[in-house]
């Protein structure tokens, strides 16, 4: 009997321990299973429509989307969570980039700036987020600016800042250098810092981007320095592109708005790294 005869739950026993917490198990699957199928349907779910809609507390229906987030089946966000299809980031036009989140990207671009210093050799990938780092840069004295992105090396045009600028194939959407030649000129090149401009950030699986062309180079401005700093808005964590680049593992620093989700925030500093917010 249980305490005062109270009804037996799923993970109670009346005797049966094995069974029961098999049993309990299961639903909890079950459970998951329907949150994953809603999302999708849905379009979208909050954590109390879905603690009402199973009958579960808002603390349970929380603790299953962190779970389902990190098996890549939902992306959670602030108070619920997305089909992880809506997470999937695509390959967007610069110019479309740019005008996404414009703000964060600013004071991302000035708290990266703050990390250089003058005498330093730092390489920055293609990106709208990297193209406001240049921006931050141009009043260095005493810098070397590596970049595989022909607009970055215009921004720094007419300015002190030395630039080296890749070889290889033009994308023409990105305005960035990939393939064979781009890879050969970084081949004897080393670097104090990367910054990279992310497209996906999943704290599970890493980070990414949607060309395979441009993250078999960012995987090698990875190598080249002796520090890796990934900056981007918070609105690519939880996202996956088609690209792997490096897993989080790789990274040392990340430099992000507040609007981070908290599971995602929790997990880079259980890793030890480093996080700036602006």
């Amino acid at each position: 009997m249980t305490p005062n005869n109270a009804p037996l739950t799923p993970v109670e026993s009346d005797g049966h321990d094995g069974m029961a917490n098999k049993s309990g198990a299961v639903l909890n699957e079950e459970r998951r299973r329907s949150i994953v199928s809603f999302v999708n349907q849905n379009g979208r779910a909050l954590v109390r429509d879905l603690a009402v809609q199973f009958g579960s507390s808002e603390i349970t229906i929380r603790r299953d989307l962190d779970l389902l987030h990190e098996g890549g089946l939902v992306y959670r966000t602030r108070g619920g969570a997305l089909p992880i299809r809506a997470g999937l980031e695509s390959d967007k036009k610069l110019i479309e980039r740019e005008l996404e989140h414009p703000r964060e990207k600013a004071k991302i671009a000035m708290a990266a700036a703050l990390m250089v210093k003058e005498g330093q050799s730092i390489v920055l990938d293609s990106g709208s987020t990297t193209t406001a780092i240049a921006r931050a840069l141009r009043d260095f004295k005493e810098l070397t600016v590596i970049t595989n992105a022909i607009n970055i090396a215009a921004e720094l045009a007419g300015t002190s800042v030395d630039v080296v600028l890749t070889g290889g194939m033009l994308r023409k959407d990105s305005y960035s250098l990939v393939g064979p030649l781009a890879e050969e000129s970084l081949h004897h090149l080393k670097a104090d810092i990367v910054f990279l401009g992310v497209d996906g950030f999943d704290t599970h699986t890493g980070v990414s981007t949607p060309n395979l062309l441009e993250a078999q180079l960012n995987r090698m401005m990875v190598s080249m320095a002796s520090r890796v700093v990934a900056v981007c808005d918070s609105s690519k964590f939880g996202r996956r592109s088609l690209g792997s680049i490096v897993p989080v593992s790789n990274i040392h620093c990340v430099v992000t708005d507040k609007q981070i989700p908290k599971s995602d925030l929790d997990k880079l500093r259980k890793a030890g790294i480093e996080i700036t917010l602006v």
